[in-house]
């Protein structure tokens, strides 16, 4: 009869002989049976080995990982994340500002890789309207796609019935959220208009040019027909601006916290709405300016004239950045891409033109029955112009050659203003006979940064943004034509000061200081090993003696021969006294 401790052998020896499975998929079952006492010297091997390799290699049960290091990024998507080129790194004495240098490298690198590997997880994409074979999709009527979509989608699609103080110019909050409507006759409405719940409505008794929302959806500026009014969200007037009068458009920068206004009497002004005061007032001297967009790139105002030309100004200077001149009659509307790179002109000459900003050059050029009065350009590069009654909507305009609309709708009168809703398939449509939103599948941008403009923020986080955003807010001294020049050095103010400096010091505190010999102790620092250091460093600054002076030679040795250059050219000219000579 067997003994308990007979049982417990057998019992252990039968779990030493079954196999354990692999603790890694890339390892394979290895029989300890056959490897005796040569496992354990291996294994601990190999955990040395692993040691010693440490983060390089990540070993994982005496293996080392297939996939060592981070999982590889498309470098296309890295290319779309791309800040800025890397800064040319100044030589070895300023060493702080090389380390400062490397540091914004890096923190620029790591985060262009996070948002190239967070773009994974923002799968949404605006999906277009396709029609079946031989279908126009500018055929399809509103009603249609209304009864097509779900219901959520379906109750965007609506219409205002306000005949009485028509037409309206309208404008969207920058969430999306709110709907501003501005008619002619002084009737002024704040609407969420997603819920359709009315906001405030008041009437100001008096014509009203154009309508705009401020920084956040508790105030809007209104243009009435002598001065330039402010209102909250509950239609309470809070300010007057008698200095900003006969406003015809507006436009509102809101990064700069900027309302740019043009008037009738041909003044671009800016009001800063932060502090309430006016920061420049241009007199354009082009007549009446009520053609007027900007440019959400680098906040440059975009102005159209009745000579045919488009200038683009800024609040630095007093002169236009740019005149280009873009129709042979009147510029009857334009509008700038979000990007900054095309802009979309339409004139009395009936044509509609397209520009890339960047060269100041034309694109493409469409003929159009009777010219576009109204341009609005989308988040995703929709194009509208309306045409008297009718909506027509454009896609790729820069692009491809477009023959046909991709989407059309006609308003009971003629149309006054249109707007796309931000982060929603919408269009907003202010004619003569109230307000029309319009459902325009892909016009919108589905993915939205929610620290910049969250259309789903409660009031706390509306409070917080605000407070954010007026502690960010950009000078206006910083709006050029290319924002990037902001982050060069300017070399010649720099050897300006630097000179002037060294004038008043008496030396040059950028000057490379003699080599000094540290001191050293035990008889280390007689005075014959001093001078032994000294020369080992000696040809470094003779070389550079060396090489000033060669640059100086070849500089004179150039001088000298362009003047002998220029007068040999002279001495063989004939001159017309050359006939006197004997």
């Amino acid at each position: 009869m067997a003994s308990p401790g007979d049982a417990a052998v057998n019992v252990t020896h039968v779990e030493k002989n079954k196999k354990q499975p692999p603790a890694r998929y890339w390892e394979e079952v290895k029989d300890e049976n056959k490897d005796g006492e040569q496992a354990p010297q291996q294994n601990a091997k190999k955990r040395k080995q692993s040691e010693d390799h440490g983060d390089r290699n990540r070993v994982i049960s005496g293996k080392s990982d297939p996939f060592p290091g981070d999982a590889p990024i498309p470098e296309d998507r890295l290319q779309k994340f791309k800040r800025k080129e890397k800064t040319k790194k100044p030589r070895r004495q300023h060493y702080k500002l090389k380390d400062m240098i490397t540091r914004s490298e890096e923190t620029s690198e790591m985060a262009q890789k996070q948002a190239a590997r967070l773009d994974l997880l923002l799968p949404e994409d605006a999906g277009f309207l396709e029609g079946d074979e031989d279908e126009d999709t500018c055929t399809i009527s509103q009603e249609d796609i209304a009864d097509s979509v779900d219901i959520t989608s379906g109750t965007k699609y609506f219409n205002l019935k306000l005949s009485q103080f028509g037409p309206y110019r309208v404008d969207y909050s920058k969430t999306g959220r709110q709907l501003l409507l501005g008619g002619r006759r002084g009737h002024v409405a704040c609407i969420d208009w997603q819920s359709k719940q009315l906001m405030c409505e008041i009437n100001v008794m008096e014509s009203v040019n154009d309508v705009k929302w401020l920084h956040s959806e508790a105030m809007y500026a209104v243009a009435q027909k002598k001065w330039l009014y402010i209102y909250d969200s509950n239609g309470i007037e809070l300010h007057c601006i008698r200095k900003f009068n006969d406003v015809l458009r507006m436009q509102f920068l809101p990064y700069h916290f900027l309302l740019a206004t043009a008037s009738a009497t041909s003044f671009l002004q800016y009001l800063d709405v932060s502090v309430g005061k006016e920061v420049s007032a241009i007199c354009t001297k082009t007549g009446r300016l009520d053609v007027m967009c900007q440019n959400p790139h680098n906040a440059v105002i975009h102005l159209g004239h009745s000579n045919g030309t488009v200038t683009l100004w800024s609040p630095n200077q007093k002169e236009a950045l740019v005149k280009m001149l873009c129709h042979q009659g009147a510029v009857r509307s334009v509008a700038v891409d979000k990007t900054g790179t095309y802009m979309v002109t339409s004139g009395m000459d009936k044509k509609l033109k397209v520009y890339d900003i960047r060269t100041f050059k034309p694109l493409k050029s469409y003929f159009l029955p009777a010219g576009a009065s109204c341009l609005s350009l989308s988040q995703r590069g929709l194009l509208s112009a309306a045409t008297g009654d009718i909506v027509q909507v454009y896609r790729d305009v820069w692009s491809t050659p477009v023959t046909k609309p991709y989407m059309a709708h006609r308003v009971q009168k003629t149309v006054w203003g249109t707007h796309f809703c931000p982060f929603e398939d919408v269009l907003g449509v202010g004619h003569g006979d109230g307000f029309t939103s319009m459902l325009i599948p892909g016009s919108g941008e589905p993915n939205f940064d929610g620290l910049d403009a969250n259309p789903y923020r409660s009031a706390k986080q509306r409070q917080e943004w605000e407070v954010k955003a007026l502690l960010e807010k950009i000078q206006p001294e910083l709006i050029s034509l290319d924002p990037t020049e902001l982050g060069r050095v300017d070399r010649a103010t720099f050897e300006m000061r630097h000179q002037d400096r060294v004038q008043a010091l008496g030396f040059d505190p950028l000057a490379k200081e003699k080599f000094i010999p540290r001191h050293k102790k035990k008889g280390r620092s007689s005075a014959g090993s001093v001078q032994k250091r000294k020369r080992k460093v000696a040809h470094e600054d003779l070389r550079d003696d060396i090489r000033k002076s060669a640059e100086d030679k070849l500089k004179i040795e150039k001088e000298r021969k362009g003047k002998e250059r220029k007068e040999a050219v002279l001495s063989s000219q004939k001159s017309a006294l050359d006939r006197f000579k004997k």
